[in-house]
């Protein structure tokens, strides 16, 4: 019997987190778009590696934090690739590390404007797509929290730590608002990853720092955190929702 294949956003798939969860989906069956904010040639690249994975891509440029440009990446993905199962809300800041005393106004609105209000944006655009309540064949939600929700980041990046704490009551909340509606929402909160991330925050170091923290003494992988995203996209996942899965080397 002929399948229709599931189509999944998953926002900052350009690097990372994202990039790998863009390829393990494209491996288990899904057609696959990616958002950018700035480089394309790696986006493209992303999607390149998913064609050659039997699978469709497409790689747009939306900037979380701009509405529109939400708006735009779900109405291009849906008419490029039809109709939307799954989000994966990537896209995110950490700021500028430094001491709350320290930090503007901007800086602040900046890390919740692209990890808040952007995550709550694809969700709106995801849902309104995916409801029973609208027409929808129902879909899953996986949010990309940290540990930074839980431990504070006291001294470097307290913003961002409030930001994902912020998206954990968000996982919350909303999948309690969408359980009866076939969508099913939960979070990841991934400890300490390798990627790129913590030099483009401008602390390189904190990775050699903070090591030896962690109960398992190694930080994680981009995909060991994808293949936990797939698993709450998954069937195998079909009755958990308004979970937040601790991916921490027990930190």
């Amino acid at each position: 019997m002929f399948q229709v294949s599931k189509v999944i956003i998953i926002t900052g798939g350009s690097r990372g987190i994202g990039k790998a969860a863009a390829l393990a989906a494209a491996a288990a069956g899904y057609d696959v778009a990616v958002s950018y904010r700035q480089d394309r040639r790696a986006a493209d690249g992303v999607a390149e590696q998913i064609r050659t994975l039997g699978r469709r891509a497409l790689a747009v440029k939306a900037d979380s934090a701009d509405e529109a440009d939400v708006i735009r990446l779900f109405a291009e993905a849906e008419r490029e690739l039809g109709a939307i199962d799954a989000l994966v809300n990537n896209a995110g800041i950490v700021g500028r590390s430094g001491r709350v005393e320290d930090m503007s106004a901007d800086e602040v609105s900046h890390v919740l404007a692209v990890n808040v209000v952007g995550c709550f944006t694809a969700a709106r655009e995801a849902i309104r797509r995916m409801s029973t309540r609208h027409g929808g064949r129902g879909g899953a939600i996986v949010n990309i929290s940290s540990a930074a929700a839980r431990l504070g980041s006291p001294g470097e990046f307290v913003h961002y730590a409030a930001s994902k704490g912020a998206i954990d009551t968000f996982t919350l909340g909303l999948a309690r608002e969408v359980a009866d509606e076939g969508i099913r929402v939960n979070a990841v909160r991934p400890g300490m990853i390798d990627t790129e991330i913590h030099a483009s925050s401008g602390t390189p170091e904190r990775v050699a720092r903070i090591i030896p923290t962690v109960p398992m003494k190694r930080i994680g992988t981009a995909e060991e955190v994808a293949q936990a995203i797939l698993w709450l996209l998954s069937d195998s996942a079909s009755y958990v929702t308004g979970s937040i899965l601790d991916i921490t080397g027990g930190r």
